[in-house]
């Protein structure tokens, strides 16, 4: 079940550090106003500069802002900063101003040139004016929870303590250890597509008019008919990874590298040529769609579940070289296939989905990871042998005249009374001032929360 290394780490009784990712957490979400459309206010002043403030900027739209956290020890802690964080970005909207909290966007208007890009810096700025002439402003605006993971440091240590006639240093066991990571997240996509899609139907002039969906699907977003540039990443090692997004740019895919948005990325250097002999610092996951269901986009337990994939994927046995590419690409085509699924019918992939779930349920039980997990998976095989019960299956119930406005105004209404109701009002971006973790944290809970971390 383990590969060397997984064993390795099981037998020195290290498994639970497998479980201990460091978690960082973005979510994007658009502003509307009170009736469900786009909001035509400014960018919120009271949450700093967009171009400047690191917990709290801006993506593809003006009206996109982005929360994001400090990097956090447990699942837990990460959530509390994104309420924290969310709860500011909402007390700083404009009267009327609300959180549309699905992944696809509200009603988008007949004429799109409308829409305004956001204001990031005039590089930032030009690179989004040829986005938008290559793909158009619709594939830029489905908003999801990316999660950012990295090993903890005694893992990493100990393998380059026992294995240094396979790793020179700490940057090539990093890159090795994240290179397996990213292989197994990309593999099992179609899982995390299957229990946590949640955008199974578009609002109005989201396509061009003949190119609607004949039918709800599991996850508009992590579909074909989803998010941006369709361009696969190579991920046999860092240098493939590398070198396959370069020949992209070269190629006039990619406009730059910035824009490749696969799946999952390896994120370290900012300068990507440099990234292999500098390494990998955390793996950046971007197959969730926002859920629903929470007021932040995504759930504790949904991040649990990311963490025990991890622990699993880290402690197994890596793909040969020569078969990634092939094993990934036909995960690709799973993932399409389940993506465009009708919510409510058993998937093409149950009995798989069922056979890698209780895989997962007999891995936790051996590590002994605890009730709150067993408690987590049983929900999830539920979601599998019931499709009525996953997240797009349960959005259907909400459809009137072919849109969630509704329900999703219905929803957002009901968090921005909840943030304006919390009795510590965070203020801390005014000024202006850019604030450090340390900083973040303490003018963030008071005193009410002490994160493990920091």
């Amino acid at each position: 079940m383990f590969s060397k290394i997984g064993q390795l780490i099981f037998d020195n009784e290290q498994v639970a550090k497998t479980a201990d990712f460091t978690m960082g957490l973005e979510i994007e979400m658009q502003r509307i106003d009170s009736t469900g459309n786009i909001s035509q206010e400014p960018y919120p002043s009271a949450v700093g500069d967009q171009k400047t403030n690191p917990w709290i900027t801006n993506d593809f739209l003006d009206t996109m802002p982005e929360t994001v956290t400090p990097a956090a020890s447990h699942a837990l802690d990460a959530m509390h900063y994104l309420y924290g964080i969310n709860n500011a970005l909402r007390t700083a909207l404009a009267p009327g101003e609300l959180l549309w909290p699905l992944s696809m966007p509200p009603a988008l208007p007949s004429d799109k040139t409308k829409l305004r890009l956001a204001q990031m810096g005039p590089k930032k700025e030009a690179y989004l004016k040829e986005w938008v002439k290559r793909h158009g402003y619709s594939a830029g605006t489905p908003c999801g929870a990316h999660i950012n993971l990295s090993i903890d440091q005694h893992i990493i240590d100990m393998v380059l303590e026992n294995y240094p006639e396979d790793f020179k240093n700490e940057i090539e066991v990093k890159n090795y250890l994240y290179t397996i990571l990213a292989q197994g997240f990309v593999r099992y996509r179609w899982i995390i597509t299957y229990l946590f899609g949640a955008s199974p139907i578009a609002e109005a002039n989201y396509f061009d008019k003949g190119k609607e969906l004949k039918h709800p699907i599991r996850s508009i977003r992590q579909s074909p008919y989803g998010f941006g540039t369709k361009f696969s990443g190579d991920y046999t090692d860092v240098q493939s990874y590398v070198d396959r997004i370069e020949q992209g740019v070269k190629e006039g895919i990619l406009i730059s590298d910035y824009e490749f948005h696969g799946a999952v990325r390896f994120k370290g250097n900012s300068n990507l040529k440099k990234l292999p002999e500098t390494g990998i610092e955390y793996l950046e996951l971007r197959m969730l769609d926002l859920d629903p269901s929470s007021s932040v986009g995504v759930r504790t337990d949904t991040l649990r579940f990311i963490r025990l994939l991890a622990s699993y994927l880290i402690m197994s046995p890596a793909l040969p070289k020569d078969e990634v590419n092939r094993v990934l690409t036909a995960a690709d085509e799973i993932n399409r296939e389940v993506s465009i699924e009708e919510p409510t019918q058993v998937s093409k992939y149950q009995d798989r989905a069922q056979a890698f779930l209780r895989t997962l349920e007999r891995y936790a039980n051996r590590i002994q990871l605890g009730p709150e997990y067993a408690e987590i998976l049983e929900d999830l095989e539920d979601r599998v042998d019931n499709p009525l019960t996953t997240p797009s299956a349960k959005l259907l119930n909400y459809v009137k005249d072919g849109s969630l406005k509704e329900y999703a105004l219905r929803r957002a209404k009901r968090y921005q009374e909840a943030a304006q109701e919390s009795i510590h009002q965070f203020q801390g971006f005014e000024d202006g001032k850019i604030l450090t973790a340390k900083e973040l944290k303490e003018q963030l809970f008071n005193g009410n929360w002490e994160p493990t971390n920091q």
